[in-house]
């Protein structure tokens, strides 16, 4: 005599999951993997935005101010502060939607990061030809 058992609404609701998406584990990795990229590039970011403001170091003393440098080295680091957290709350909510087999990309999230990229390259670039160029501001100070 065999036993049969019925199975509970949840188990019969992770069959279901499991049979409209297939590919879940692998969805899970890349969500990560993604998660992981932007992660790295948030850590370029704050990295570039210490190194901006190291420069400022470099600047002859005789300078009677300290120059906009430090200002951009700041919203580039912000800009990875805010890549950590905006991608963080990206990554579960990819994930729930995931597991719930309704996720659909949004276009906001590359829209924004670009546009913020886009605006820190214009302020490197518009830092760098305006920066005055002499021959003191080439040697280090002591």
């Amino acid at each position: 005599m065999q036993l049969m058992f019925k199975p509970t609404q949840v188990e019969a609701d992770r069959n279901q999951q499991r049979r409209l998406n297939p590919s879940r584990v692998r969805d899970h990795l890349a969500n990560e993997r993604t998660y992981l990229a932007w992660m790295r590039s948030a850590i370029a970011l704050m990295g570039f935005g210490v190194v901006i403001v190291r420069l400022r170091a470099f600047h002859p003393p005789m300078l009677p101010y300290p120059g906009n440098g430090w200002k951009l080295g700041l919203l580039f680091s912000v800009v990875g502060l805010l890549t950590v957290l905006l991608s963080t709350q990206h990554y579960f909510a990819v994930r729930r939607d995931i597991e719930e087999d309704t996720y659909e990309p949004a276009d906001r999230w590359i829209i924004l990061f670009s546009m913020a990229v886009l605006i820190l390259g214009a302020g490197v670039i518009y830092f760098v030809f305006t920066a005055p160029l002499t021959l003191t501001s080439l040697v280090v100070p002591e």
